[in-house]
């Protein structure tokens, strides 16, 4: 299977990189790429309880066709892991991707498979079970159990997300909060978040922040947003380069990943005259989580993620130009 990853469309290819770079300003060193030109990656996924922690990798191959028409192949690496546990797991992944069918999926699972480990801890019944690095299987050993797989070829896509009308205007003018600035190779980043429920207020706050001399003097300010339309069960979003090629698209992946909803993040870049290549989207990533976390966008959605068990369906999405 890993040769079909040079016959993918190029856009389910884009999708790939800009969701990897997103799961790993997420993880971070729990996150690994074992074989990047293959699409094999793996994730050290814990309870997060203070205790001897309940631990088990996720290991995943990307197909070529991932996330347009196709699941990503994966294998669960847990000692304890067994029998109906890991059958019930493997449904729920199985289930997961049934309800996102044709959307960037492995966020959903990591998380999901981290609230089967909080939900065995605090049964009582959980053993200590370490997985360390010697315990990564290899691109073989994953190929060799593919055929023990959830069988996804027969699922159906999703039906395209459908239009919906605009938002009432809102002339309340949203409140703006400012991160801390992180400074590479003498480039400077800093994020700013405002919540916003309609796209007035969303033109409101970058106004707002162009009035201050510093962020309009930025070299680039790269912003995308998402406002969750209720009666529509949709989302109205957006993105802006603002010169950063591609840095808009992989910010606004960033907040679908995160599933964050009703607002905006901004992040201004001061270029110091030295390039940084592929990091400056790692940067700008880094500095968006840290303020979504900071302001408690990432905390509620995982605590309402872990009351519906991880089972709702997302809402559709509807880019707006």
């Amino acid at each position: 299977m890993a040769d079909d990853t040079n016959q993918g469309s190029e856009e389910d290819l884009q999708t790939q990189i800009e969701e990897v770079e997103a799961l790993s300003s997420i993880y971070g060193d729990e996150w690994c790429v074992i074989d990047e030109a293959s699409r094999i990656f793996c994730i050290k996924i814990s309870d997060d309880i203070e205790r001897p922690k309940l631990t088990a990798c996720l290991q995943i191959i990307l197909p070529a066709d991932y996330p347009s028409t196709a699941p990503p192949i994966y294998q669960i690496n847990a000692a304890w892991l067994r029998g109906a546990e890991r059958a019930k797991l493997a449904n729920s992944l199985e289930d997961l991707y049934v309800q996102h069918t044709g959307e960037s999926i492995l966020y959903l699972w990591v998380e999901n498979v981290r609230e089967f480990l909080v939900e065995k801890s605090q049964s009582g019944d959980a053993e200590d079970h370490q997985v360390d690095n010697a315990n990564i299987p290899t691109e073989e050993q994953v190929m060799e159990d593919a055929d023990d797989l959830p069988d996804f070829s027969t699922l159906k896509l999703t039906e395209n997300a459908h239009l919906f009308m605009d938002h009432l205007d809102d002339d309340e003018m949203p409140a703006i909060k400012h991160g801390n600035a992180i400074t590479d190779r003498r480039s400077t980043f800093q994020p700013h978040l405002t919540p916003v429920v309609t796209p007035r207020q969303v033109k409101m706050a970058l106004e707002k922040l162009y009035e201050n001399k510093k962020i309009a003097s930025a070299t680039h300010n790269i912003y995308a947003y998402r406002i969750y339309c209720e009666d529509k069960n949709s989302f109205l979003q957006d993105c802006e380069d603002d010169g950063e090629t591609a840095a808009g698209g992989r910010l606004l992946h960033l907040l679908q990943i995160l599933d964050v909803r009703n607002v905006m993040v901004v992040v201004s870049r001061w270029y110091g005259g030295i390039l940084l290549g592929p990091d400056r989207f790692k940067h700008i990533n880094n500095c968006a989580r840290t303020i979504l976390q900071e302001e408690g966008y990432i905390g509620s959605m995982l605590d309402e993620a872990a009351k519906s068990g991880g089972k709702s369906k997302r809402p559709k999405n509807k880019k707006i130009k």
